[in-house]
């Protein structure tokens, strides 16, 4: 996370990381993280040792102990709701890649009336939702798009 905190710098996003072990194990943690990682841990990161927030939350993995690792990835709007969540098996590390795609989406598709389709990445195309009507695509979406099926209209990205 700190490696691309310019990525989520740059989509105005908010990291903040959730522990399980307590805040004297957080300073050797960070301390190994900016070692064996050659970063700085540039986020805050909240203790909770005593599984409060990650049980309230169900951010445990069903499959593990409460003694393990959370991996869980909330993504929150600026309207304070869940858009997304994630929760990785213990053994298995984050693909911030993933996380990065999903938040392009989220804010691509707040803005605008599209969908991404299935694997889609920054620059591709997307879909108009079929909330706009056919006679208005022109207007909002004028660098042209493409009519598959009545209910499948395609479109460049808008904000690219």
């Amino acid at each position: 996370m700190a490696k691309l905190r310019s990525e989520f710098d740059k989509r105005n996003v908010k990291v903040v990381a959730l522990s399980v072990d307590p805040k004297e194990q957080h300073d050797k943690w960070i301390g190994d993280i900016n070692e064996t990682q050659k970063t700085s841990v540039n986020f805050p990161l909240i203790a909770d040792p005593e599984f409060k927030v990650a049980n309230l939350y169900d951010m445990v993995h069903p499959e593990v102990s409460d003694k393990f690792t959370v991996r869980s990835v909330f993504v929150i709007g600026p309207d304070k709701k869940v858009k997304l969540t994630i929760t990785y098996p213990a053994a298995t590390g984050r693909n911030f890649d993933e996380i990065l795609r999903v938040i392009d989406s989220l804010q691509l598709t707040a803005k605008y009336s599209v969908a991404t389709p299935a694997n889609w990445k920054h620059g591709e195309d997307v879909i108009i939702t079929t909330a706009v009507k056919d006679e208005d695509i022109a207007a909002k979406f004028p660098k042209g798009h493409t009519r598959i099926k009545p209910y499948l209209r395609t479109t460049p990205q808008p904000n690219i």
